[in-house]
């Protein structure tokens, strides 16, 4: 049975997008994936492929979303506390990334916020208090 999931994410530039990565605190791995054309974003144990467009889409065989106008996908990654939440807010923020939803408390046990990576991918910040979720005592 397959055990990780790897995400595969066009880009306009890998070296941009490992700067603006960076800059909110994630690592990537050099060992494997790491080329001009890709990088290997690494959220918690997971593995996110960053492929510059031309890469891309000779593995997909189609066109690249136009994520100015659309949404592909929203990636939502778990925050340890709400003051991650808005830590990584603010370097989201500082390192010129849109934020389509500031930091707000949801349904009395979510504390998330939302935003846009340099090429108008969509992310999703999330602390979930499961001590506060209906149902759970």
């Amino acid at each position: 049975m397959t055990k990780q999931l790897w995400l595969n994410l066009p880009v306009k530039n890998v070296e941009n997008s490992k700067k603006f990565f960076s800059a909110l605190g994630f690592s990537f791995n050099t060992q494997y994936g790491n080329s001009p054309v890709s990088a290997s974003l690494v959220v918690g144990k997971n593995v996110i492929m960053l492929f510059e467009e031309a890469s891309f889409k000779s593995f997909t065989k189609t066109n690249i979303a136009d994520t100015a106008t659309n949404a592909e996908v929203l990636i939502s990654i778990d925050a340890e506390s709400r003051e991650e939440v808005d830590e990584l807010a603010q370097k989201a923020s500082d390192a010129g990334a849109i934020i389509f939803a500031k930091p707000i408390e949801k349904d009395g046990w979510m504390y998330g916020f939302g935003f846009t990576d340099p090429d108008n991918h969509r992310w999703n910040v999330l602390f979930m208090d499961m001590s506060k979720m209906p149902g759970k005592a």
